[in-house]
């Protein structure tokens, strides 16, 4: 009989027959496979089921009992104290706390909004922030490390363009003058208030609600003193360390909410070290900044600053020597291009008419040329932030 080897070959109507009965024992196997393949799966659902679920509560898996830490206060001196968290336009700031022996460590992650005030408030002072002198309110560092200088920062965008912080003077002295100021300029300003100036408070609240960030000015002794003179509670260089910071402190007090201080004058005063370092080391234990209008070459405050732990800023040009609206566009032009070069530039000015309506011409002007007007604590080096 010849055998078909071929399937395709085989005449219609005739089957061969498995060997080993294999396709039928296949199919009387199947129901039984099936059947535990469904109780596998059955069972390892049911397992799941009943495990701990650690991913449906992931802030338990990844600190465990936390604690907030931002009601109690440090132990040391507010002097001493751990530096806040730095300002980071990037996304949230990680800080990692170490524990006490024998306890697992926590993971802190703080919102960088979330230092700053809200701009709805923003025209009233923290009351962690402020410290109660004979004086008046003095700033100083929170319980919890938070700095003058970090909470009353105006925000920016944080970007790497161009950037130019301008800050105007002098305002408080002419009500008008500074009316017209804080109505004028763009928010992006940073408004700085003379301590002879009158109803400073409430002329600190009008900018701050327009969104300004603001400084204080300090009169410091110019070479000539007393011919040329500053103005009342001039810091001296003959001055011993208690009478500067008296002087010191009534300026501090005349208002709130600013970040920084800023010279008024000093050309003198600002090449003693001596003299400096009482005021430097004064404004790091407060959390305050220093905003050096760039008018003396001889200034030795960015070293003392450095040394002190202060934010220090350095004017790159006074905008209003030559009070003529060509003259005040023609340095903020050269601004422009100091930006463009190093990345960012700080003017200074004070705040007369023709000032005024120079700088708040040209800002509308620069956005367009990709120049972002930032607040001066835009571009302070900040020793704490590193």
């Amino acid at each position: 009989m010849v055998q078909i080897e071929k399937e395709i070959d085989r005449p219609l109507g005739q089957t061969s027959r498995p060997s080993g009965g294999g396709r039928a024992a296949w199919l009387r196997k199947g129901p039984l496979l099936g059947g535990l393949c469904v109780l596998a799966v059955v069972g390892a659902s049911a397992s799941i089921a009943l495990r701990d679920k650690p991913f449906r509560v992931p802030e338990v898996a990844a600190v465990t009992k936390p604690e907030v830490t931002t009601a109690q206060a440090p132990t040391q001196s507010p002097a001493k104290s751990a530096p806040a968290a730095p300002r980071s336009p990037d996304g949230p700031a990680i800080i990692r706390v170490n524990p006490p022996a024998g306890e697992s460590g926590v993971v802190v992650i703080r919102d960088p909004a979330a230092v700053g005030q809200n701009v709805r408030v923003a025209h009233l002072p923290e009351k962690a922030l402020i410290e109660d002198s004979a004086s008046g309110p003095l700033p100083i560092r929170a319980a919890d490390g938070r700095r003058p200088f970090d909470v009353y920062a105006r925000a920016w965008s944080g970007a790497r363009g161009a950037r130019i912080a301008v800050v105007i003077g002098g305002l408080g002295l002419s009500q008008t003058g500074t009316q017209s100021a804080i109505g004028k300029l763009p928010p992006e300003i940073t408004l700085g208030f003379a301590p002879q100036g009158n109803s400073l408070g409430r002329w600190m609240q009008a900018a701050r609600r327009e969104g300004h960030e603001i400084v204080m000015q300090v009169p410091l002794e110019p070479f000539d003193f007393p011919n040329v003179n500053p103005g009342r509670n001039t810091l001296t260089v003959d001055g011993s360390p208690d009478e500067n910071l008296k002087n010191l402190r009534w300026t501090l007090s005349r208002t709130t909410n600013y970040t920084a201080v800023m010279n008024y004058m000093g050309a003198r005063f600002s090449t003693s070290s001596e003299a400096m370092g009482t005021l430097m080391a004064e404004l790091g234990k407060r959390g305050i900044g220093y905003v050096d209008d760039g008018s003396s070459a001889r200034s030795l405050a960015p070293e003392l600053a450095l040394k002190n732990g202060v934010p220090f800023a350095a004017g790159d040009a006074i905008i209003d020597a030559v009070q003529e609206r060509g003259a005040i566009l023609d340095k903020l032009d050269e601004l422009e291009r100091t930006a463009r070069a190093k990345g960012f530039a700080i003017g200074t000015g004070n705040a007369f008419d023709v000032t005024v309506d120079a700088v708040a011409s040209w800002a509308n002007e620069a956005r367009k040329r990709g120049i972002e007007i930032v607040p001066i604590s835009a571009v302070a080096s900040d020793p704490e932030r590193g």
